[in-house]
């Protein structure tokens, strides 16, 4: 190994799935020999997520194509290409750029039959494994810690500046989710919120603001709705200080386990099975699935969830996990 060396890792989505990178980035930059300098291009709407951490020299954003940024990835002189998305995109990247790549292998084959199946017929292991899997061959190894999400002072949120009855303690609820099939209908969440006796605050983007109106108009005063009203690492900082998290399959889930808060992850179309399952979050957190046979009814939880089946979960459980 040179003293010098320089990485390339490619990871242009989403939330979770970056996060879910972070160890990668923290074995190559502190067990390659020499001083080992590291760039990670993504989409430019994550990369404030990255752009705090201290193992990354330089994020790399794009708003759609690789060309965008074609003569800046040329003229760095990449040593190692590390793969960790293997889409068209990231194949333009390592074509642009010609040096050794290391590409994460998707298992997609292997989804598939467990999606239609309902058995893993064939191994699909999870993203973080996988991912140090494709590193191997450079002599790196998962050092069995765990997500990095580093919040800048800047975006710490004052517990001073939420309503009076939650600047003591709140347990934060992620109620969003990319696709329909992991998003816990707004009537079943009205009474979860309802059995939990303690202050929750809502947590999601502006696409779920209307939601988390709606839900804290119904399920009373011990719920306020923070959708849409903080940004990302904002976001981030509430999770840091809530007492524990109620999560959907989705991005904040990331977040949480990365700040070793006790995560209770909801599935719903999707499984844990699929390999995005919270990686070494805090103690006491739990995983509650839907009952439903038909589960998982897709990879993404875009299909397979219009009858409600797979939202047949135990409420009741679910809030005493919260007090466990």
């Amino acid at each position: 190994m040179s003293a010098s060396t320089r990485i390339l890792i490619i990871r242009f989505s989403s939330i979770g799935d970056i996060v879910l990178t972070t160890p990668i980035v923290r074995a190559l930059k502190t067990q390659l020999e020499g001083e080992v300098e590291i760039d990670f291009i993504t989409k430019k709407g994550f990369a404030a997520m990255l752009e705090s951490n201290p193992h990354i020299s330089t994020v790399i954003s794009i708003e759609k194509n690789v060309n965008e940024v074609d003569t800046r990835l040329q003229d760095k002189h990449y040593d190692y290409v590390i793969d960790l998305h293997n889409n068209i995109r990231s194949k333009q990247v390592k074509q642009l750029v010609k040096m050794i790549d290391f590409t994460v292998d998707k298992r997609n084959v292997a989804k598939w039959i467990y999606v239609n199946t309902k058995k893993q017929w064939l191994p699909i292991g999870h993203f973080v494994n996988r991912c140090f899997m494709a590193i191997a061959p450079l002599g790196v190894m998962d050092d069995q810690q765990r997500l990095d999400y580093f919040i800048p002072d800047a975006d710490r949120v004052g517990l001073d500046t939420l309503p009076s009855n939650f600047q003591s303690s709140y347990i934060a609820y992620a109620i969003g989710g990319q696709t329909p099939g992991k998003i816990l209908p707004t009537d079943k969440i009205i009474r979860l919120c309802q059995k939990i006796n303690k202050p929750i605050v809502l947590l999601g983007g502006e696409e779920d603001a209307d939601r988390g109106e709606e839900i804290a108009k119904q399920a009373g005063s011990n719920i306020w709705n923070a959708c849409g009203k903080f940004n990302l690492n904002q976001s981030a900082s509430l999770i840091d200080q809530a007492e524990c998290v109620i999560t959907h399959d989705t991005g904040l889930m990331h977040i949480a386990s990365a700040l070793k808060k006790k995560v209770i992850s909801l599935w719903f179309a999707t499984s844990p099975e699929i390999g995005f399952a919270p990686w070494m979050p805090g103690e006491g957190s739990v995983i509650i699935e839907a009952d439903s046979k038909k589960r998982p009814t897709s990879k993404l939880g875009n299909r397979g969830y219009r009858d409600g089946s797979v939202f047949n979960v135990d409420l009741d459980r679910i809030a005493q996990a919260v007090i466990d």
